[in-house]
């Protein structure tokens, strides 16, 4: 059954007449919400254990490298197939499911015995988070209006800053206190749990969800009927998203953007810890200040998004917050080259990924602004071309320190790719849809 949203006025299977003080599309903010948080805390928990891991396992810092990118990989290349499921299926189904498996994957990586195990295990937990981003997104486009898209992209990739910066320091504690495997396995729990969660409250159709009032129900139907598709239009194929300028910008500034951010959440703690002899409790204090400078990026440039919007200005709601997040991310980077005591570097790199996490609410705004119906697959495929970046920067950092014997390289690399970035949102055309090649 394709999940298509449909904006007749047709009555909805049962509406709640009584007015609510937290509108029910507010609700699935909060749920996405804390999906981000999960998200982020069980991919972000394998670099906080990274000394007992590679110590047990006997694993060296480029063996660690890959089995870091073997997850990104996994996770890019099953981005577009996981917005597709979401497209065609529905986010209920696709979220359950995508949610079920990379918790499992969680869990096995606590009986990883040796590298090849543990590069299979977080690949396919890469495989299993793949589709949450792409899912959420097509929840977005049915439940709510195009002038509340920017804040609440924005607040659902905070969760995962805030989570991930929770989970540097906790996690480091809880792997201190019980071990590195026990504690895949208490992550892997949770995920099934929320799964669970999900499916019961979630509906694919606002209008299908029981507790939603007939005045909510109006507002959302109108809100998101001024860029709807009717429910016969085709779905998009390959060749349609090939030939789309607006695909390959957004694939283009997303890889920027997750280059920069990835860092963060893979090798900046053990690089303050090795660098500043630092306990991993402490370690995990200050790589989770980046974190929160990203969360309060989020929430600005969602901000900036819908206000921006709502005044008239659709191209330049998309642009503007992207462009200024892109040159404060570049600024960051090169600025952190020239900080050697410890906080004043943290606060720099805080600068670069509050500049690249500002310019999220506008990516993934703008894809559902050009995917329509088929944000799911959209956003995919440009959070696929992102987590290349995160592939690539996994990799890049431990190779570049080893060849050059500096870290500079690296920073000057990412700072590039946020200016060009910064030029390539200057041709963002959020008003032209991607359509369909008929044949």
């Amino acid at each position: 059954m394709h999940a298509r949203e449909h904006t007749s006025a047709a009555a909805p299977v049962s509406v709640s007449r009584a007015p609510r003080l937290w509108p029910v599309r507010y609700r699935l903010i909060g749920l996405t919400f804390a999906l981000s948080m999960l998200l982020y805390v069980d991919r972000v928990a394998i670099s906080t254990a990274k000394g007992p891991i590679t110590s047990e396992l006997g694993l060296s810092d480029t063996q660690f490298g890959w089995v870091l990118s073997a997850f990104a990989l996994g996770y890019a290349l099953f981005q577009t197939p996981g917005g597709f499921l979401a497209d065609r299926y529905g986010a209920r189904i696709a979220l359950t499911t995508v949610v079920s498996l990379w918790s499992v994957f969680t869990a096995l990586t606590g009986l990883a015995h040796g590298y090849v195990t543990l590069l299979v295990y977080r690949f396919l937990f890469g495989v299993g988070e793949a589709g949450a981003y792409p899912t959420c997104a097509r929840a977005f486009y049915n439940w709510l209006p195009v002038a509340e898209r920017g804040l609440a992209q924005g607040i659902n990739f905070s969760g995962a800053r805030v989570g991930a910066a929770f989970a540097l320091p906790a996690i480091a504690w809880i792997v201190t206190a019980m071990g590195w495997r026990v504690t895949f396995y208490v992550l892997g729990g949770a995920g099934l749990a929320y799964a669970a969660a999900w499916w019961w409250w979630f509906r694919d159709l606002p209008e299908d969800h029981p507790s939603l009032s007939a005045d909510e129900r109006a507002v959302i139907v109108k809100g998101r009927a001024a860029v709807s598709t009717v429910a016969s239009a085709p779905r998009l194929g390959v060749s349609a998203i090939a030939r789309s300028a607006n695909m390959w910008i957004a694939m283009g500034q997303y890889f920027a953007s997750n280059f920069t951010f990835f860092f963060c959440l893979t090798w900046l703690f053990p690089y303050l810890q090795r660098t500043y002899h630092l306990q991993a409790t402490q370690a995990g204090l200050l790589s989770s200040a980046p974190l929160i400078a990203g969360a309060c990026g989020n929430w600005v440039g969602g901000s900036a998004v819908d206000a921006l919007y709502r005044r008239g200005h659709w191209t330049i709601s998309r642009r503007l917050p992207a462009v200024i997040g892109f040159v404060l991310a570049a600024a960051g980077l090169l600025g952190s080259l020239a900080a050697h005591e410890m906080y004043a570097k943290v606060l720099l790199l805080s600068v670069a990924v509050f500049g690249s996490d500002m310019t999220l609410p506008s990516s993934w705004a703008f894809c559902i602004d050009i995917g329509r119906s088929d944000a799911g697959v959209v956003s995919g495929t440009m959070n696929m071309a992102g987590n290349v970046g995160s592939f690539v920067t996994s990799l890049a950092f431990p190779y570049l320190l080893i060849w050059t014997g500096s870290p500079s390289p690296f920073f000057i690399v990412g700072a590039t790719l946020n200016v060009g970035a910064a030029i390539l949102w200057m041709r963002a055309r959020p008003d032209r849809p991607i359509v369909a090649v008929r044949a």
